[in-house]
């Protein structure tokens, strides 16, 4: 039977104090009804022998102790789920935002689901393509993987997860795909951006979009994920759909973790989190994957902003832990006009090694990966090296390492926030810039694979390395040349 209480003892920020309740259970829904007639929406945060302590969703301003009244509704906080949510816009809260029809939901779902348990999971191995040549060829995404991206303030990630959500797709088949897109603490420039991308697009015919704004109240930042997940898991489990789930920013949903553990008064953590920041952030990142016996899957993509780009911030720190792997935003790269900056070095995928190779992507795949990372670290630890001794200094492989790791951000990763590449034309545009490189220097793909691509020894990648690294030096030697002659000619105009 519910029953309304009017024993408000203590309010804190967004947290509520609740006398003499009985029958009451953690994660229960709550409704709060103010002196002037309105309602306003909690859950039980706690609950005590003495006392409960409700979380309110639209905060605490206004509320008159003594006149309010708090009503128990013995359930969780719930979602309408159905497969016409597929198009449409909704609030942090899962309600619809965009002027359409009332959703008629198929069932409601609780939602604080749960972790898959690693019994059931099955091991992902399907490429998902991207169209990002940084990701798809180096980092490659699979199915039911869990890959976040590591921005910094000011960095295009917002971008970037457009392009994603608007290109991703599975290959060769004609399997439902969609994306569900979670928005945390954003503005309302950034929203609109979100919002407008995707219906000039057509992406947002295949897409959910839940967005929580800045001036939402907090608290609701903590349910949007869930309810974007537990949406997710209806689309992918109960109607064999693979989704692919992105949520932006990671770093807002922790920071309101930790505003109600400072209202609830807790010890706090590192940096001031909470001590379960872990737990909670696994809570959310475990939920992805694939089930045995299941046909759809859920991937991840959460995308979080370093503070001052610290990747030992704790909330960076511990998801790399929960997470496999991660893709990060370069600043220097971003200066530099290259975009998306994604650091390829720092970069990893856990995972990539599943999903590619013959019958996923392409045979030629795996080496290819393996030369470009070996070549691109090389690269710049001659431009380094370069720098301290000067250019003249290197050999002639080196310096063509150099410039292959300047070719490789200007041709390779700069393909802008609109070109959606294949991957054949991400690993053909490999292969290209690989012939920068003497053919001896390619030790990390075998001979025949080399000669199916640059014919054989003597032709080719060999080849075109020797001249490339000769127009370099010839190059070098005009500039040397022109710079004595500026220098000569200018200590005679000031001799007269």
């Amino acid at each position: 039977m519910i029953k309304d209480y009017q024993t408000v003892r203590e309010i804190s920020g967004p947290i509520m104090l609740v006398t003499g309740v009985e029958g009451v259970k953690y994660e229960e829904l709550v409704e709060v009804q103010l002196q002037d007639g309105t309602t306003r929406r909690g859950k039980v945060l706690e609950v005590s022998e003495k006392a409960t302590l409700v979380q309110l969703f639209e905060g605490s301003a206004g509320i008159n102790m003594r006149d309010t009244s708090v009503r128990f509704l013995g359930h969780p906080q719930e979602i309408g789920v159905s497969t016409d949510m597929i198009g449409r816009i909704f609030n942090g809260m899962g309600e619809p935002i965009d002027d359409g029809p009332k959703l008629l939901p198929e069932k409601r779902l609780d939602i604080n689901g749960s972790a898959i348990n690693p019994y059931s999971r099955q091991y992902p191995s399907e490429f998902i393509q991207t169209g990002v040549s940084a990701i798809d060829g180096l980092n490659t995404l699979v199915r039911g993987q869990k890959l976040p991206i590591f921005s910094g303030n000011g960095l295009p990630h917002n971008q970037l997860a457009a392009q994603i959500a608007r290109q991703a797709t599975v290959r060769g088949t004609d399997e439902k795909f969609a994306v569900v897109f979670a928005a945390m603490g954003i503005t309302f420039e950034e929203a609109q951006f979100f919002i407008k991308d995707f219906q000039k697009t057509g992406a947002i015919n295949r897409a959910v979009l839940f967005m929580n704004l800045a001036d939402d109240p907090t608290i609701e930042r903590i349910s949007t994920p869930r309810i974007a997940l537990t949406a997710a898991e209806y689309l992918a489990f109960e109607q064999g759909m693979h989704v692919l789930v992105i949520m932006t920013d990671m770093t807002n949903y922790a920071e309101a973790l930790r505003e109600v553990s400072a209202a609830r008064k807790e010890v706090p953590g590192r940096r001031g989190f909470p001590g379960y920041l872990y737990t909670d952030l696994s809570q959310l990142y475990e939920r992805a994957g694939r089930i045995k016996g299941r046909e759809g899957s859920i991937t991840q993509l959460p995308i979080l902003s370093m503070p001052e780009d610290d990747i030992t911030h704790p909330i960076p720190d511990l998801t790399g832990y929960i997470t496999e792997g991660q893709i990060i935003l370069n600043r220097s790269l971003y200066n530099r006009g290259i975009f998306p900056p994604i650091d390829i070095l720092p970069s990893l995928s856990r995972l990539k090694d599943k999903g590619i190779g013959e019958g996923k992507t392409r045979k030629d795949h795996a080496a290819t990966m393996n030369q470009i990372y070996a070549a691109v670290a090389r690269g710049r630890n001659a431009k380094e090296l370069s720098t301290i001794l000067g250019e003249a200094a290197l050999s002639d492989a080196d310096i063509a390492f150099a410039h292959f790791s300047d070719a490789f951000d200007e041709e390779y990763v700069n393909q802008g926030f609109t070109t959606n590449r294949t991957i054949e034309e991400t690993l053909d545009l490999g292969w290209k810039l690989l012939r920068m490189l003497p053919r001896e220097e390619l030790k990390r793909i075998k001979d025949d694979m080399i000669n199916e691509h640059f014919g054989p020894t003597g032709t080719g990648a060999e080849t075109d390395a020797v001249s490339r690294v000769a127009m370099m030096k010839q190059d070098q030697f005009h500039q040397e040349q022109s710079r004595h002659e500026e220098e000569r000619e200018k200590g005679q105009e000031e001799a007269q």
